[in-house]
């Protein structure tokens, strides 16, 4: 195990009817005046909005709002919502939706201190200040409320980008179960693939001896096997719907990943694709996880056997573990085609003539020095070989 520091300084509330306290937390954490930021209609329609307006009133607090977070949020928006923090003298966020929103809003919060362009921080620069947040969940797949990460794409180039540092975590994050049961069913699987993928590009380790992690990403791994299938056949099941939203968070805010090495190559190799053509990205993740692995599995065949045997319930081979370890990779496809994720770039609306373009983004746009370090070294041209693999 590799030497450590963890920090994971959010607030958590969980519960039903908890967002009607919202204004509590915003001013427990000294928030005074507040910026509401949030996506498309259905906070406003299903009543969650207003509710959250009135936990602020009731606390004395005034706000103002910024709808209309899409999706593989967009810079244009953060330009916005930074313009307008800074006109009406805003010093606290809440964001109020899934990851696309909290990410948004972690976008707002370091751009609005800073005096150059906040699209610097997802280019390298590290934050050091930003305004305090606070999330009121609706959606539990990227893990943003418990995490100090943001992804935005930017509209010059769409390229699709990250940034961390320790003043992005939330202050406070509300997490109602009941709010995620109105979700689509493509929504709520999409959701659990990217739990999933959080959970897998963690456990794709080099670092020896990580016995409790490993566990630990094994049980989560086995949480969303049995759960999700569960809400997705029935919205309502507020019990699965409570397991994967806690599960969502403890795969993302760094738990399952201390002391070990990491692999995001699945998750930069998909960033091109929902920054492309605007995929979910969970959706993306269904279609580039089981390329990646198959592409990476024989750097360590025996982290992928175990695997496919004690998440999969794979047979192990032991005088062919490599026959282990695709058994286990073919029992994720058939996961994910059970709950009706996507299986190739066709799925997703991409195009095979525009892999070279991909893969050249992937490794050198917007920043990139060529090579994607993870799991494995991965080079332009690995990367289209693994955009080839997904057909």
């Amino acid at each position: 195990m590799d030497n450590f520091t963890f920090y994971s300084p959010t607030y958590f509330v969980f519960g039903k009817e908890e967002e009607n306290n919202a204004g509590k937390y915003v001013q427990r954490f000294g928030g005074k005046k507040v910026l509401i930021h949030y996506g498309g209609g259905s906070a406003v329609r299903s009543g969650l909005l207003d509710r959250v307006k009135k936990s602020l009133t009731q606390a004395g607090l005034e706000y103002v709002e910024l709808g209309g977070v899409k999706p593989n949020p967009r810079s244009g928006l953060v330009y916005e919502g930074i313009g307008l923090c800074r006109k009406e003298k805003v010093d606290f966020i809440l964001a109020v939706g899934g990851g696309s929103t909290i990410d948004s809003a972690k976008a707002i919060a370091i751009g609005v201190p800073y005096e150059g362009d906040f699209w610097d921080f997802y280019q390298g620069k590290a934050a050091a200040e930003a305004l305090p947040i606070g999330t009121v969940l609706t959606i539990a797949a990227a893990g943003s409320e418990g995490g100090n990460g943001s992804v935005i794409t930017h509209e010059e180039g769409n390229y699709k980008r990250a940034t961390g540092s320790e003043v992005l975590y939330p202050k406070f994050s509300i997490l109602n179960p009941a709010l995620t049961q109105t979700l689509p069913a493509y929504q709520t699987a999409c959701g659990i693939t990217d739990i999933m993928a959080h959970l897998l590009e963690r456990y794709f380790t080099n670092t020896k001896e990580v016995e409790v992690t490993d566990r630990l990403l094994e049980a989560l791994l086995l949480t969303m096997i049995k759960e999700g299938p569960k809400a997705i056949e029935n919205p309502n099941d507020y019990g699965a719907r409570a397991n994967i939203m806690w599960a969502g968070m403890m795969a993302h805010n760094d738990s399952c990943g201390v002391g070990r090495s990491q692999d995001w190559a699945s998750h930069e190799i998909e960033h091109e694709l929902s920054g492309a053509y605007d995929c979910a990205h969970g959706a993306g993740l269904a279609v580039v996880m089981p390329a990646v692995m198959k592409y990476n599995m024989y750097r360590d065949v025996n982290r992928f056997a175990r695997l496919a045997v004690n998440v999969w319930g794979c047979q192990m081979n032991f005088d062919h573990p490599e026959e282990t370890a695709k058994e286990g990779i073919e029992a994720f496809q058939h996961f994910l085609a059970k709950i009706h994720m996507p299986s190739n770039l066709e799925d997703l609306g991409a195009r095979e003539e525009d892999i070279e373009m991909l893969a050249h983004n992937c490794s050198y746009g917007a920043g990139r020095t060529g090579i994607l370090n993870g799991f494995a070294a991965l080079t332009e041209q690995d990367i289209i070989n693994i955009y080839h693999l997904m057909g």
